[in-house]
């Protein structure tokens, strides 16, 4: 009787087999002659794309930037002059209008009057909380959230020109650093300042505030 062959027997005969020995050593891999990618290294490559790309950005930002000048014209210091740890928010000479609780106590700053363009610079050492083209009534504002000698500081410098801002939100800033050029934006009706000053979420009268600690 012949038995027919089935596939599997039929292949059993040309199977083969090979056993490795556990004393054999282990070599590394050569890429000579092929390349793999791991997730780690793909990661890292768009990280680095995208660092790239956001570098790229901020250069094209800062080259649609117009020059800040002052009003005569000149370059302005990105940093003013000063050593101390609260400093004047104005270099240059200023006139007060409107003070304090003036207008039936609905005025919470002090109106600083000058010419449209002068710098303006950070009173105190601090984070950028907010940088705006349009701040509500404010307009152009910056504000800057600091603490000193225990106490939370939180400066307004609102009626700035349009594009002039040179700090963005989050951002550090020093003591006498450049944030903007004085304008009329928002509600406002001149060039100026409305200079604005809240201690531990009271707002108090900036310019005695100024009188007392600036250097």
């Amino acid at each position: 009787m012949v038995t027919e062959l089935t596939l599997q027997r039929a292949g059993a005969g040309d199977s083969q087999q090979f056993t490795a020995s556990r004393a054999l050593p282990a070599f590394p891999l050569d890429r000579q002659s092929y390349a793999a990618t791991s997730q780690e290294e793909i990661e890292q490559k768009k990280a680095k794309e995208a660092a790239a790309a956001a570098a790229a950005a901020a250069r094209a930002a800062g080259a649609a930037r117009p020059a800040i000048t002052s009003a005569t014209g000149r370059a302005v210091p990105v940093l003013a002059t000063g050593s101390g740890v609260v400093r004047w928010p104005l270099t240059s000479t200023f006139n007060v209008t409107d003070r304090f609780g003036a207008r039936g106590g609905a005025h919470m700053g002090t109106d600083m009057v000058t010419a449209g363009g002068t710098p303006i610079y950070a009173s105190v050492a601090g984070t950028v909380g907010i940088s705006s083209e349009s701040y509500g009534a404010y307009g152009v504002a910056v504000t800057v959230d600091s603490v000193v000698n225990g106490q939370r500081i939180r400066a307004v410098y609102p009626h700035m020109q349009y594009n002039s801002r040179q700090v963005g939100s989050g951002q550090q800033v020093q003591a006498g650093q450049l944030l903007g050029l004085v304008g009329s934006t928002g509600r406002s009706t001149a060039n100026h300042l409305h200079f604005e000053v809240s201690v531990n979420d009271v707002t108090v009268d900036s310019l005695a505030w100024l009188e007392a600690n600036a250097q």
